[in-house]
């Protein structure tokens, strides 16, 4: 039985892409599981600039940002360690995460060093 949780990644596109390697390589070898500590690794990033064709219309992207569905993840660790990470220009870092049977991705931020949800508000959690 799986449990999926949808995630995308947004960093400084010069500055923190190495950085963005190093969450992968833990989210593939390190991360808990949810209701399962013991085991290790729950998926892996894929950037999308790689493929640019996956976005729509006539440009290319300019954003930096990489995608991953994660099974069995534990959730509050993955937001624990984004927000842990050193990242070089943590205001322009943001990670969208949707955990199964959500109707919505949240959007956590790096703000006054710590790691904070944006949306939807926490009041929008009660209601699902």
């Amino acid at each position: 039985m799986s449990w999926v949780t949808n995630i995308l990644l947004s960093v400084d596109i010069t500055e923190d892409s190495a950085l963005v390697h190093e969450f992968d390589r833990w989210l593939r070898t390190l991360a808990p599981r949810q209701g399962q500590p013991e085991v290790k690794g729950v998926g892996s990033l894929r950037s999308l600039q790689d493929s640019p064709e996956s976005w729509g219309g006539v440009k290319y992207p300019e954003a930096l940002l990489w995608a991953g569905v994660l099974n069995k993840a534990d959730v509050a660790a993955v937001v624990q360690r984004f927000g842990t990470t050193d990242w070089r220009v943590p205001h322009l870092v943001q990670l969208l995460i949707q955990d199964q049977e959500q109707g919505a991705f949240r959007l956590w931020m790096i703000r006054d060093g710590g790691v904070c949800q944006y949306a939807p508000l926490p009041d929008f959690d009660a209601d699902e």
